[in-house]
């Protein structure tokens, strides 16, 4: 007798490799759906700077614009403080050094002047008055001295006929000892008039000496306040031309405030600005040209400022040999500087692109045109044209050179 099987209801082993199976392909097909998705940016290909990578040769310079400046600029700053009286000078004439530009005037400055000379007057009066009393006391010392010395010889000559009379017993012994008392106490007498006036004649000669310093000092102090009323006629410091004047009649004028400046226009300079991506490669003595009229004239670069604002450093440049015939201050001039010797190389065209890869990669167009795909590079130098490429593409290949960052994070990029 057959027996009937029934069939078990549920999922059977079997089941569970196809749910597996069916899980995996679902998951690959997001991937693939979602992974196109991310990666792919599409635009029209009218919309993109599309360059084309060349062989050739590359000149290791750049572009920078320069403004024409006086080879050397004297700023001139108020020696004294004043009140301006005349203004003989306009902005813009030519100077000869030492010409009068402004008239200040200043009474305090009047009032030193004379408080100096009243002082100078009582130190001279002070300095005859010493004088005259180490003259009395000079000839009164010498008065004394002479008299004393007369005085000595005198008892010195009493003194040795005395003793020479006692000797012989002519007289007596009190009268001989009283001639020699009065012979010492004369010698004494004349020992402290002369120590006195040898120390007279040192005093004097000290304090006069000293006297006569400060009266120096005082005529020296007096002459630099002359000399301070004429620094209040302000002169130009230098041949040249005078750029700006900040000075009106009836102002007042600081000590020490900048009032101008002199623009010496024996030769000029050209002061640039340069991006400080280059500030290790740039050093002095490089060479420029300057383009003009179809003539090129070679400049040098002279002085390179350490200091870096806004991204950009700053450098003098000046003309090697001959310059423009019209040149003026204040033109814009555009400069090719070298920075190092030709080569051949890959040549990639410059673009916005840098900005968004730093130069690590670029997308390249494939051979339809119709795909751009993300690949990386690495570029060397630089000029106004080109990158130097050293590795990651071939001569012939195009890539897109503009900003990349609407792309967002595309892997590859479709061109309509």
């Amino acid at each position: 007798m057959d027996i009937k099987i029934e069939k078990k209801k549920g999922l059977r082993p079997k089941h569970y490799g196809f749910i597996v199976i069916g899980l995996l392909l679902l998951f690959m097909g997001y991937k693939i759906a979602t992974g196109n998705s991310t990666s792919t940016f599409r635009t029209e290909k009218e919309k993109l700077s599309i360059g084309e990578v060349s062989f050739g040769k590359f000149d290791d310079y750049i572009t920078i614009n320069g403004v024409v400046a006086p080879i050397s600029t004297i700023y001139m700053d108020a020696y004294e403080g004043g009140r301006v009286t005349e203004k003989l000078i306009e902005e813009g004439t030519m100077v000869k050094k030492g010409d009068i530009i402004l008239k200040l005037e200043n009474r305090a400055l009047y009032e030193q002047i004379l408080a100096s000379e009243n002082n100078l007057a009582l130190k001279q009066n002070d300095l005859r008055s010493t004088k005259l009393t180490f003259d009395s006391r000079q000839v009164a010392g010498k008065k004394d001295l002479v008299n004393s010395k007369y005085e000595l010889q005198k008892l010195k000559r009493n003194y040795e006929q005395n003793k020479t009379l006692f000797e012989d017993e002519l007289i007596s012994k009190e009268e001989y000892l009283i001639a020699k008392e009065n012979y010492e106490l004369s010698k004494q007498q004349f020992d402290i008039i002369k120590v006195q006036t040898d120390q007279d004649n040192v005093l004097r000669k000290t304090s006069l000496s000293e006297l006569d310093a400060d009266l120096a000092r005082m005529k020296k102090t007096l002459s630099m306040v002359y000399e301070r009323i004429d620094h209040l006629n302000v002169r130009a410091p230098a041949d040249g031309q005078l750029g700006f004047l900040d000075a009106e009649i009836g102002q007042n004028i600081q000590q020490g405030q900048r009032i101008g400046q002199i623009n010496v226009l024996t030769d000029y300079k050209i002061e640039a600005t340069i991006d400080e991506h280059y500030i290790d490669r740039v050093k002095r003595d490089l060479t420029a040209i300057l383009d003009r009229n179809g003539k090129e004239y070679q400049l040098r670069l002279r002085k390179v400022y350490p200091e870096v604002r806004n991204g950009k450093f700053k450098v003098d440049l000046v003309f090697v040999d001959k310059k423009p015939e019209t040149i003026r201050s204040g033109q814009t001039y555009n400069l090719k500087l070298q920075l190092g010797a030709s080569n051949e190389g890959l040549l990639l065209p410059k673009g916005g692109f840098f900005q968004s890869t730093g130069g690590q990669w670029i997308f390249v167009v494939d051979a339809t045109g119709g795909v751009a795909r993300k690949r990386s590079i690495r570029v060397g130098k630089q000029n106004s044209r080109y990158y130097e490429l050293l590795e990651g593409l071939e001569s012939g290949e195009q890539v897109i050179t503009s900003n990349y960052d609407s792309f967002g994070d595309a892997e590859k990029i479709i061109l309509k």
